[in-house]
Order: structure tokens, then C-alpha cells, then sequence
């Protein structure tokens, strides 16, 4: 697989390097923060795609920090995960506990639209449907902001090399079995579905992360070796690094 003609026709990545794994959450968090407040101003109802890692944790306590300030009406925002993995709801290994922790319950959201759980689901398959018809009932159609962490292995979402999962079309979400990466369980958003933010935000922190950013923003390239290569926004692309993850680029 390779990038299609129309993600290949986008804007080119904008890069924006920060010192260090706190610099780079704080920027980002105020950013975010930003674009919701901005997007609420126009008379628009913002969806945002969170993700988990360590970076995006660190990040996401940022934005409750700023968050007093920022002037954001929370009840106005609708949050949607990229991925999740398929454990019970109250596992400290899902993406929704460790945001709603974070900051999701600190500013009181509450059009939060969580992945179904293995014990809310029969199973990865239904909770991918009942994900995807969520989407297509709750959803404006895309993301704003699209946030996606990176793999040491490239992989975004719940997208791995050379798994059969990048080879999903005409579906929002789908089950991943076998993940390279514990829990073996999984649901995640498709390239047709994370495609169709209009701003895509790569964060990446650490010197593990800097071989897959080096992959991820190289002029050649697989989506089967780097799955990140897949994924790019309408009208933006920004991959949020710091040093250590900028060193080989």
C-alpha cells in the first residue's frame, strides 16, 4: 500500500520542534485549546480525536491546566478516540479512562464518545460497529483536530505493519485481532475514517520515537512499513516533536 493520489495531493507536513517532552505539551495543549476556542467563536461545534501514550497524557493534563483560561465551553466539544483497546471499561490500559482522568472529568465534558468496552460489547466486531454507527450519527462529518501518536514501529491508531487492518476499506472502525502490541484486542478508526480530519497532528516525544518520525516523513516510503505515511489532513499536517524525536530528520 502506498499513500493514495488524494492524501498525496495534501499540503505538505509542517514540522515544529520544542525543546523538550514538557515544552512540547504545553504548546500543543495551548494550541488546542486555540483552535476549539476559535472554532466555537465561528458558531462551530468542534470534534477533536484524542489518543493515548505517554505524550498525549502529558498533554492532555496541560489542557486541564490552561483550561480556566481558555474560555472554551466544554459542554459545546465533541471528543472521539482513534483507537481503543478492548478491555473492560474500567481497565487503567484504556485510552477513555486515562483522558477522562486527565482532563475530560477535570472541565466536565460531555459529549465524550468512548469506544464500547468488553464487557459493554460481545466483542471487538460489535464494538467497532456500534463505534462506527455512533460516527455517523453524533459525528459533523470529520475532525477538526485529529491527534495521533506514533509507534517505535510507525504504527498510528491501532494500524500496524503489515497487518491485515490496513487493508480495511469502506468502514469507519474495525476489530484488530492479534495486535503486535499487548492487549491483542483492539478497535480502531480506519484510514477512511482518520483521513477525513481536516487537521492531523502527529505527536512524538523521546529518542524510540525518532527512527519512526525519520520513516514517517521520508519522501519514500510503504504505508505496510510505516503506517503513519497513511494518514494526512485536509488542510494541515503538523508533526509536534521534540528534540529527541526530531534528531534523525
Amino acid at each position: 500500500m502506498t499513500e493514495t493520489s488524494e492524501t498525496s495531493a495534501r499540503p505538505s507536513p509542517l514540522i515544529e520542534v520544542h525543546a523538550d517532552a514538557e515544552a512540547l505539551a504545553t504548546a500543543v495543549a495551548g494550541e488546542l485549546l486555540n483552535r476549539i476556542a476559535d472554532a466555537q467563536a465561528a458558531g462551530h461545534v468542534p470534534d477533536i480525536g484524542l489518543t493515548g501514550g505517554t505524550i498525549a497524557d502529558a498533554i492532555h493534563h496541560e489542557v486541564a491546566r490552561l483550561a480556566p483560561a481558555s474560555g472554551v465551553d466544554w459542554g459545546a466539544v465533541q471528543f472521539w478516540f482513534g483507537d481503543e483497546r478492548f478491555v473492560p471499561a474500567d481497565s487503567p490500559e484504556r485510552n477513555a479512562g486515562q483522558a477522562r482522568a486527565a482532563f475530560l472529568d477535570e472541565v466536565r465534558a460531555m459529549r465524550v464518545h468512548e469506544i464500547p468496552a468488553s464487557d459493554q460489547s460481545d466483542n471487538a466486531e460489535a464494538a467497532a460497529t456500534s463505534y462506527s454507527e455512533t460516527v455517523r450519527a453524533e459525528g459533523n462529518g470529520d475532525f477538526d483536530v485529529l491527534m495521533l501518536g506514533i509507534g517505535p514501529d510507525g504504527h498510528v491508531a491501532s494500524l500496524f505493519p503489515a497487518h491485515p487492518g490496513l487493508a480495511v476499506t469502506d468502514a469507519i472502525a474495525s476489530a484488530v485481532h492479534d495486535s503486535p502490541k499487548p492487549p491483542s484486542d483492539r478497535v480502531t478508526l480506519t484510514f477512511e475514517a482518520l483521513n477525513r480530519a481536516q487537521s492531523v497532528w502527529f505527536l512524538a516525544s523521546g529518542d524510540a520515537k525518532a527512527d519512526a518520525v525519520r520513516r514517517g516523513l521520508a519522501e519514500d516510503g510503504s504505508v505496510e512499513e510505516t503506517p503513519a505515511r497513511g494518514v494526512s489532513g485536509n488542510t494541515e499536517t503538523v508533526w509536534f516533536l521534540d528534540t529527541a524525536a526530531a534528531s534523525l530528520i
